[in-house]
C-alpha cells in the first residue's frame, strides 16, 4: 500500500501532524471531528490523508457528534478516533461514559489548552488531567497516555489504538498546545516494523450473542461486527453478558462494572509505561507528565551539577496510575516534587500514592508558559 507521506525515514513535523499520521499507520480508517485550537491540525492532516487511503474523514456538526460517530464507526469493524481541545472534550464526556460501557475501543485526541471556558486557545496547559481520567459519570476507568515529544506523540498514537483494540475500551491521548505544535524530528517506521493489535472477534455464533460476556476469561469479550450476520445488542444501560437492559438487578450491575475496571487494573501493568532518570541514588524526586517533563529533565542534570541528588520519574500513562511504585519512590526519597501546568491534579494522585512515606510538594505554573528548567531548580533548592 502506498502512503501519502513518507515511511522508513525521518521527517521535520509538528506533534498534530505525527498523531495524523501513526493514526494512518495504526490502521485507523475513520475519522470524526470538529475544528477546534490547537487540534485543527489533526483534523486537517485527516482530511487530507484519508480519501488517499480508502479511509473516511467527516466535520460533524459538533464534537458531541464526533464521538458518537466514531462509537459507531468502531462497531461497525474500524479503528475510528477524534481530536478536541478543552470546551470540546467537555461535550463528548458523556459518549466517553458510552463507550466504557459499551466497551467501544476508539481514541480520542485532547490537545489541552489553558482554561476554564474558551481560556487561552491558543497557549498551553495540563489542566484536563483529572477530568481525562474521571470526566464522565459512574464508576468506570479507562486508559490516559501523555505524549511529551513529537516522537512520543507519534508512538503513543499507535499505542493507544492498540491498547484500545486489546482491551476494548476507549483510551485517550493527553496532549497539550505545545507538543501539538512544535516541529521535531520524527522517525516514520515502514508499516511492515510496526506492531498492531486488532480485536478479538467472535469465532461462532454463541460467542458472538456474547458481547459483553466472558468466553475467554480474561475479561476481555469478543466483538462481533455490525454487518456480519450477527444480531447483537448493544446499549449504555446495565446490560447482562448478552447486552440485554437489566437496569434494577443490582447483581448484574456489579459483575459488569467490575470486570470493566477489572480488564484495565487487573493488565495494568502490561499497559503503565514510565521512564526514570538519575533515580537510583537519588534523595529528591521529580515527578511529571507530559510537556513539563523536558524542563523537568533538564532540571535534574542542573541539581546533580550543584550536588543535589535529583531524579525524574517521567509519567507516559497517566491512568491506570501506579500508586505502589509511587509509594516505592517515596520511601527512598526525602521529597518528591510535582511541577504541572495546573493548580494540582497530578500532584493529588502522586499524594496519595507516597502514603506519607515522603513530603510531596506541589510547583504549579498556569497562564499558557511551561515552567523553566531554572524555575523548577529554584524550588527544590529552596
Amino acid at each position: 500500500m502506498r502512503y501519502p507521506f513518507p515511511v522508513g525515514k525521518a521527517d521535520f513535523i509538528q506533534g498534530d501532524e505525527a498523531i495524523a499520521r501513526a493514526a494512518i499507520l495504526a490502521g485507523c480508517r475513520f475519522y470524526a471531528g470538529y475544528p477546534i485550537t490547537p487540534a485543527s491540525e489533526i483534523f486537517e492532516a485527516m482530511a487530507l490523508y484519508m480519501p488517499l487511503v480508502d479511509g473516511v474523514s467527516i466535520q460533524m456538526e459538533d464534537e458531541i457528534a464526533s464521538i458518537a460517530a466514531i462509537i459507531g464507526a468502531s462497531w461497525a469493524g474500524a479503528k475510528a478516533m477524534t481530536a478536541t481541545s478543552g470546551p470540546g472534550f467537555s461535550l463528548m464526556q458523556e459518549n466517553i461514559g458510552y463507550a466504557v460501557m459499551t466497551e467501544t475501543p476508539i481514541v480520542v485526541v485532547n490537545v489541552q489548552r489553558s482554561g476554564p471556558s474558551t481560556g487561552q486557545p491558543t497557549l498551553a496547559a495540563q489542566g484536563d488531567i483529572m477530568q481525562s481520567i474521571w470526566g464522565t459519570h459512574g464508576d468506570h476507568t479507562l486508559i490516559v497516555l501523555s505524549p511529551s515529544t513529537v516522537q512520543e506523540a507519534f508512538d503513543f498514537t499507535i499505542k493507544a489504538f492498540n491498547l484500545a483494540e486489546k482491551y476494548r475500551t476507549p483510551v485517550v491521548l493527553l496532549t497539550d498546545a505545545e507538543v501539538a505544535h512544535m516541529r521535531e524530528r520524527v522517525y516514520i517506521p515502514n508499516p511492515d516494523d510496526i506492531e498492531l493489535v486488532y480485536r478479538k472477534l467472535p469465532q461462532n455464533e454463541e460467542e458472538a450473542r456474547l458481547p459483553f460476556g466472558d468466553p475467554h476469561g480474561d475479561g476481555i469479550p469478543s466483538m462481533p461486527i455490525f454487518g456480519k450476520g450477527y444480531r447483537t445488542y448493544v446499549t449504555g444501560l446495565t446490560h447482562d453478558e448478552r447486552g440485554r437492559p437489566k437496569t434494577v438487578d443490582a447483581e448484574v450491575h456489579e459483575r459488569l462494572i467490575k470486570r470493566i475496571i477489572g480488564k484495565i487494573e487487573n493488565n495494568k501493568h502490561d499497559i503503565i509505561s514510565y521512564e526514570k532518570f538519575e533515580l537510583e541514588d537519588a534523595e529528591v524526586a521529580i515527578v511529571s507528565t507530559g510537556i513539563v517533563s523536558r524542563s523537568a529533565i533538564r532540571a535534574v542534570k542542573i541539581l546533580r551539577e550543584k550536588g543535589i541528588k535529583a531524579g525524574l520519574l517521567k509519567l507516559n500513562t497517566i491512568w491506570p496510575f501506579d500508586f505502589d511504585m509511587i509509594e516505592e519512590l517515596a520511601e527512598q526519597v526525602k521529597k518528591i516534587f510535582v511541577p504541572e501546568m495546573n493548580m494540582g491534579q497530578l500532584y493529588h494522585l502522586v499524594k496519595e500514592g507516597a502514603n506519607g512515606k515522603a513530603e510531596v510538594e506541589l510547583i504549579s505554573k498556569i497562564g499558557g508558559e511551561v515552567h523553566t528548567p531554572m524555575e523548577i531548580v529554584e524550588r527544590v533548592v529552596g
